[in-house]
């Protein structure tokens, strides 16, 4: 989730628990966006894996922490009791760490003692359906109506959000458990992937073997069934020892895979597919693309290209439109 959203559930969180009492509201919000600030550990997280983001930080620990230190600095700056601080804060720490893990996102909320992940698939790490209506809510809450209009008027604002949030995970969430029980009346898929659409769905297989790794994909859309599909792609995960330029559209994807999935983090962990194709100069270019991370029509996406000279390839990450719909 974004970290927009994240700060309004733990604001409509905290709202459920103490009502208007704007100390609380302020200290539930900002707890529901602490967990990201492990972004500032990056230059550590190499060399300490825990530090990395959707590490500690997004854990009961890290959260049970961060509410201890919150709640002990709170009615220093805001009179208030040190025990509904903490409470408040512990509530939208634990907001976080759900709506993270509702989505394909993985986080792992039992570190340091397990590394076991928790992700439902149910939703994409960012939609932007949720970050368009949680931005433009701070816009209303904070600037239209913040000491512009009755009491009344807020607090109908407050509700309707959070109906509207109850809703979107609720159909999310319901949406993600009728394509899992479907899978296996599909084919031979055995994992679900989010689209923007919370009523289209990717359903897929990966498989690794021999050193090669078969990517089969279908999208899924509910009350319709299959509508696209099936796709497949396949490559070595080595590089493959080879002269001049690839002779043809099975040799690019054997040749780039391996440079793609170096390139790109996001592509290595991630489900992906590809196309390749040849141009004028007797040289080919192959595209990888991630099938989690997309916007607008645009895919996460590492592009190779092989000279028709055969000199070292050219390897680009970026975000690429694919020639067949992205989902």
């Amino acid at each position: 989730m974004d970290l927009f959203t994240h700060v309004l559930v733990a604001y409509l969180v905290s709202f459920g628990l103490v009502g208007f009492q704007p100390q609380y509201l302020a200290a539930g919000a900002l707890a529901g966006g602490l967990p990201d600030g492990d972004a500032v550990f990056f230059p550590l997280a190499r060399r300490f894996p825990i530090l990395r983001h959707h590490g500690i930080t997004h854990s009961l620990f890290g959260v049970t922490v961060l509410a201890l230190v919150g709640a002990t600095i709170a009615p220093v700056l805001a009179p208030g009791s040190w025990l509904v601080y903490f409470v408040v804060m512990e509530a939208a720490g634990l907001s976080h760490i759900a709506q993270d893990g509702f989505t394909h996102f993985s986080v792992p909320p039992l570190l340091p003692f397990s590394e076991r992940a928790l992700h439902l698939d149910a939703d994409r790490a960012i939609n932007f359906v949720t970050l368009i209506v949680s931005v433009a809510s701070f816009y209303l809450l904070l600037g239209v109506e913040r000491n512009h209009v009755a009491f009344g008027w807020y607090l109908l604002t407050i509700y309707v959000l959070a109906a509207f949030y109850a809703a979107y995970f609720a159909v999310r969430l319901g949406g993600r458990l009728w394509v899992g029980r479907r899978l296996r009346a599909l084919g031979e898929y055995d994992h679900v992937v989010p689209t923007t659409n919370p009523f289209a769905w990717l359903v897929l297989s990966e498989r690794v073997a021999n050193g090669r790794e078969r990517t089969v994909w279908s999208r899924y859309v509910l009350g319709r069934g299959v509508v696209d599909g099936p796709f497949s792609v396949e490559g070595t995960l080595e590089p493959t020892p080879h002269e001049g330029a690839p002779r043809s559209e099975a040799e690019a994807l054997d040749w780039s895979l391996p440079l793609a999935r170096r390139a790109s983090r996001m592509l290595e962990s991630t489900f992906h597919f590809a196309e390749a194709r040849a141009d004028s100069a007797g040289g080919w270019t192959a595209v990888w693309y991630s099938l989690e991370f997309t916007f607008l029509g645009r895919s996460a996406a590492v592009r190779v290209r092989f000279p028709g000279t055969g000199g070292p390839a050219e390897v680009r990450s970026a975000f690429y439109r694919p020639s067949r719909r992205v989902p």
